[in-house]
């Protein structure tokens, strides 16, 4: 089996983190976040990952490299010279797609995390027999999205509803897919839209489902649904294989510390918390809803909460710094710094407290 990860664009939603490393490679939960989807691919039997990308395909290739023969999966690029929209990269792959199997192939967005079921998926193709199979999750405000509206016994998908002013389902678009190959000739290889222009025809021809997905979901193309996305995948470890969260008198809740990451006395960390490799947290620190980075330093007596440390970065004596507060590669935030929402390029250092959220340049 074959699988396409729509990786796309600059990730300027997740600047500052991405003007260091392109968006899917940036760490969730201590791990790149296109590994997560690899992985879940590769448990399913994919054996060939192609990324469907437009920028920095050569640092995405050589850091994977290690991946491909570690997990025995073959990873290549398919390169768009221009914005291809959501549909487009999947005509300019389709070489890379079509073998002579016959079988379908995943479709995924590089942002989105959850359970990955792929294997749900897969019987659940099979057992309606129509073209396309797409994955939707139930929110809380369907108005913000476009809501998927199906047949609720079979999940035959009726229409598409574009942020609706009236409730019409709670059911949007996961932004995972499973499509017959035949579904490579209604794409023409020009800028083109998945969900507003080859969606819709497959359904009119009934050959479009819909499978719920059990378990969490979430976009953490940018900083708050990141942060929300943490908690959501760590609750899950939680039930799933617990004894990857840390235990210990001086954690709360669920925790993820990597094993080369040291800790000192005194600490409470916690909860939703990821502390990377070669971390060093002094003593008396306070961490909560946060993540931090490889090769991070946090000073003594310091507080993290709801805020995203980029690698390398230090963190004073006595800081506090909270409120989607995002620092990029290498910052050094200097004793007794107060950030409210700071978001700081790479490379800087702080000397004076950012009151109201704003970006450090």
């Amino acid at each position: 089996m074959k699988a396409l990860i729509l990786v796309g664009g600059f990730g300027t939603r997740l600047r500052p983190l991405t003007l260091s490393v392109p968006k899917p490679l940036v760490e969730f939960a201590n791990k790149p976040m296109i590994l997560h989807q690899i992985e879940a691919l590769k448990a399913v039997g994919v054996n060939e990952v192609v990324l469907a990308i437009n920028y920095q395909p050569e640092v995405m290739l050589n850091f994977l490299k290690d991946f491909e023969t570690n997990l025995g999966i073959k990873i290549t690029c398919s390169q768009e010279t221009e914005p291809l929209g959501t549909a487009g990269p999947l005509a300019l792959a389709r070489e890379k797609l079509i073998d002579d199997s016959g079988e379908p192939f995943f479709v995924l967005n590089s942002d989105v995390i959850s359970e990955y079921p792929f294997q749900q998926m897969i019987e659940f193709h099979k057992a309606h027999g129509g073209e396309a199979s797409i994955m939707v999750t139930k929110v809380d405000e369907p108005s913000k999205y476009g809501v998927v509206v199906t047949e609720e016994s079979t999940g035959k998908v009726e229409k598409f509803v574009e942020k609706p002013k009236i409730f019409v389902g709670n059911k949007i678009n996961a932004g995972i897919y499973l499509l017959n190959p035949s579904v490579l000739d209604r794409i023409e290889l020009r800028p083109t839209s998945i969900e507003k222009e080859v969606f819709p025809k497959i359904a009119a021809e009934a050959k479009l489902f819909a499978m719920v997905l059990p378990g969490f979901w979430m976009d953490i193309g940018q900083p708050r649904d990141y942060i929300t996305g943490l908690r959501l995948y760590l609750d899950s470890l939680r039930k799933k294989s617990s004894s990857k969260l840390a235990v210990g008198p001086n954690i709360v809740g669920n925790v993820l510390v990597h094993e080369s990451a040291q800790i000192g006395e005194g600490c409470l960390i916690g909860p939703d918390v990821a502390i990377g490799p070669g971390c060093i947290v002094e003593s008396g620190v306070r961490l909560s809803r946060c993540t931090v980075m490889r090769g991070v330093r946090i000073k003594k007596h310091s507080c993290i909460s709801s805020s995203i440390i980029g690698w390398h970065s230090t963190v004073g004596q006595w800081a506090r710094v909270e409120n989607m507060t995002i620092l990029g590669e290498d910052v050094h935030v200097c004793d007794e710094i107060y950030s409210n929402g700071g978001v700081v390029l790479p490379h800087k250092e702080i000397k004076s407290s950012i009151l109201k959220p704003e970006i450090v340049m």
